[in-house]
């Protein structure tokens, strides 16, 4: 019979991974470092593979260990959930939660989202962790996180989504500016403004873009700010106009500015997907539907 890898050698590779030193993961795995790199090497023998290169200066994994690596971390999530299914207690009521927001909507959907979530559920112990989307996405892929909310669509697989509102842009420019007095603007109008958009990384950046039909900026042609916060005061310093999602408008980010809805030339209004996302699995679809409507009240 074919000897298996147990969990905990699992467990303490997934770590080792994770955190990218023999040290850290071993305090992670609350073990002796010595016991962890034991723990490691007997799962290179089941496995007849070298999973790390001892020899590389800091740390790497070999190419049989990035496979490894993949499949560790989906069987430790199946086994995960594996135990929440066959436990009788109802996370999103008795339960603590580790959730994921991105920053263009945790600072904005909170204030009021999190006053509804205790009263649905009282009982919710939530952990929050705000971070960009790919670094959430890999995250609830590797069962770090539960749920993650996040600005729709997103690219990947193994994951579900559940939308629960829609989160229309506006452009926001100074009260002194030429377009600030229009009732509302159509987005072919804005090809020739002076756009000021996040940074690559951020999802808003692509979403807006995607939402208004308009082009990438050249390489340089545009400023780029790391949070709508300081989007927001560029605008207010008159170095050119931005897109604000409703949400952001909504929790007063941009008061004292001129706020103008957009249309699309089919006379829609652009925005973007509100949702939630998980790993997937049925479970969290029903946990996904209890707190939909929830945060839909909280986005108003």
């Amino acid at each position: 019979m074919q000897h298996l890898p147990t969990l905990r050698q699992l467990q303490f590779y997934e770590a080792l991974c994770r955190t990218g030193s023999f040290s850290r993961a071993a305090e992670a795995c609350f073990v002796s470092q010595s016991t962890l790199s034991s723990g490691i090497k007997e799962l290179e023998a089941t496995l007849d593979a070298v999973l790390v290169d001892r020899s590389a200066k800091g740390f790497a994994l070999t190419p049989s260990g990035e496979e490894v690596r993949r499949r560790a971390e989906d069987l430790l999530a199946d086994a995960r959930e594996l135990t929440v299914a066959a436990s009788t207690a109802k996370p999103l009521l008795d339960g603590s939660y580790r959730f994921g927001l991105i920053p263009t909507i945790g600072p904005f959907l909170l204030p009021a989202a999190m006053p509804r979530m205790e009263g649905a559920f009282p009982e919710l112990r939530a952990f929050l962790r705000e971070d960009l989307t790919a670094n959430l996405v890999e995250l609830l892929r590797a069962d770090q996180l539960d749920m993650a909310v996040l600005a729709l669509p997103i690219e990947g697989d193994g994951l579900d989504c559940e939308v629960f509102a829609e989160d229309p842009f506006f452009l926001v420019c100074r009260e002194d500016h030429p377009l600030a007095e229009r009732e509302e603007i159509a987005t072919e109008e804005l090809l020739g403004e002076p756009l000021m958009l996040l940074e690559d990384g951020h999802c808003l950046r692509d979403h807006a873009l995607s939402a208004c039909r308009l082009p990438r900026p050249r390489d340089g042609s545009s400023f780029a700010a790391t949070s709508l916060f300081t989007l927001v005061q560029m605008v207010r310093s008159g170095l050119g106009v931005t897109l604000l999602p409703k949400l952001a408008v909504g929790q007063g980010l941009a008061d004292g500015l001129s706020v103008i809805p957009l249309k699309d030339p089919d006379g829609t209004s652009p925005s973007r997907s509100l949702g939630l996302a998980w790993r997937r699995s049925l479970r969290r679809r029903e946990e996904a539907e209890a707190l939909a409507p929830v945060l839909a009240a909280a986005v108003g």
